[in-house]
């Protein structure tokens, strides 16, 4: 077996990856491949737990630093000094998408949002929304989403015993607690659906629903750029409604909100109702699923927290753990540095893999079994530090609540055919899990 890493036989080289390996990572079908891509990880981490990835003579991209164990992604994650989120994408892209993008909004990024702001930004713009999302203020609508949540059981049901679980219960149900948030009424769900898997999923052509797979790299970025485009007309719309008749909804406080006395550019108002309207359920939704794939293949565990529902927070925690729906996010270092053993420079481009922390054995024992009762599980896949994600308390919130639900009028549950996952190297999970349901 080739060796995971090239490297010289100076101690002051980097670890490079192999050609082959440096493929894979970047490669959205390889994150589809889930178990091929873990023992991938596996191997680097042992090896080389930070490496650096080269473009090879194409120049496709600009060389990054691999980062997989878990003590340096947490570590990274917390250095919001040390290790910037602009402005380079926060988000692996190629060069030529970074080009499209340039040359489209004068970003590297088609989207500007809290993601990609850094200090003193960061925290003004997060400020505004965060109390919204905080347990107390979510408390107010935890009825509404029981409500959605057992209705949405209750029409699994009726439409079982076999069915797609993602299609029936883990997309709809996320998305339309979002949209309720923003006000977006429940006739446009099937639109804000299609524009989030067009952004997200553009790497899938079962997702993207275009023919992918016949576009050249040109017409996949400008795929996703007329998503952006779609969302920011309608959401400018949606602002300006609000303004002109405020309500208690998210969409309502991002629309008359103010910064150092100033509204919000369009831009980055735009950016923010995206980031919420996409983000928001899409990872929801691959936790969910994940969650259910792992019961529906082990029935004791079913019948143990069927039984004990003091592990329900254990099945939500673990879920999206074992899915870890956002893959990656992209830093840039600030200054000079030493990471994993080796020499950073300033500037350079770092991938925190939240797949490879987040099955690191190191911190997790035997990662790869989905465990409802395992503690601690300090995970990393809602991030950490100032950037941690914004919405941790709903996604806990609607899981449980469905969870519940499930473990109530759900007697027994069993795969009924091969579940398949999205190909992307980004926000990834489950596309299609069929089941065999049997009320009780």
């Amino acid at each position: 077996m080739a060796s995971m890493s090239e490297t010289a036989k100076s101690a002051a080289a980097p670890a490079v990856l192999a050609p082959d390996i440096a493929r894979e990572v970047i490669d959205p079908r390889a994150y589809a491949e889930w178990d091929g891509l873990l023992d991938t990880f596996d191997a680097l981490r042992a090896e080389t737990p930070v490496a650096k990835v080269m473009p090879g003579t194409e120049g496709l991209f600009e060389p990054f630093w691999l980062v997989t164990s878990y003590d340096e992604v947490m570590r990274i994650s917390k250095d919001n000094k040390g290790f910037l989120n602009n402005p380079r994408p926060v988000v692996f892209s190629y060069n030529q998408a970074i080009e499209f993008s340039r040359a489209a909004t004068g970003s590297d990024m088609l989207v500007d949002s809290l993601v990609v702001f850094d200090a003193p930004v960061h925290p003004k713009y997060r400020r505004l929304t965060q109390d919204w999302f905080m347990p107390r203020n979510l408390q107010k609508m935890e009825e509404e989403i029981r409500a959605l949540a057992h209705r949405t059981v209750d029409a699994m049901i009726a439409k079982g015993p076999e069915l797609d679980f993602v299609k029936e219960v883990s997309g709809p149900y996320p998305l339309r607690v979002v949209m309720q948030i923003l006000g977006v009424p429940e006739a446009d769900e099937p639109r804000m659906q299609m524009l989030t898997q067009q952004l997200f999923g553009g790497q899938d052509a079962d997702l993207s629903g275009t023919g992918m797979e016949n576009m050249t790299p040109e017409q996949v970025v400008e795929l996703v750029a007329g998503a952006v485009r779609t969302f920011e007309d309608y959401f400018a719309a949606l602002a300006e409604e609000r303004r002109a008749n405020p309500t208690e909804d998210v969409a309502s406080v991002i629309a008359n909100a103010t910064v150092d006395g100033e509204p919000l550019p369009p831009r980055d108002m735009a950016g923010y109702y995206i980031i919420v309207a996409t983000a928001g359920h899409d990872t929801t939704s691959a936790s969910t699923a994940g969650a259910m794939q792992a019961l529906a293949n082990d029935p004791e565990q079913w019948e143990r927290v069927k039984a004990d529902r003091a592990l329900l927070p254990g099945i939500v925690e673990e879920a999206i753990r074992w899915t870890t729906p956002v893959q990656h996010f992209m830093r840039t270092a600030a200054e000079d540095c030493v990471v994993g053993g080796q020499q950073v420079k300033k500037g350079d481009w770092l991938m925190l893999n939240y797949v490879a922390a987040n099955h690191d054995p190191a911190q997790f024992d035997n990662p790869r079994r989905f465990d409802a009762a395992r503690s601690p599980n300090r995970h990393l896949a809602f991030g950490a530090g100032a950037h941690q994600c914004l919405g941790l308390h709903l996604a806990r919130l609607e899981m449980r609540l469905l969870f519940e639900a499930l473990l109530d009028k759900v007697g027994a549950v069993e795969p009924a055919g091969e579940a398949k996952r999205a190909n992307s190297t980004f926000v990834g999970g489950l596309k299609t899990l069929p089941l065999r349901i049997r009320a009780g």
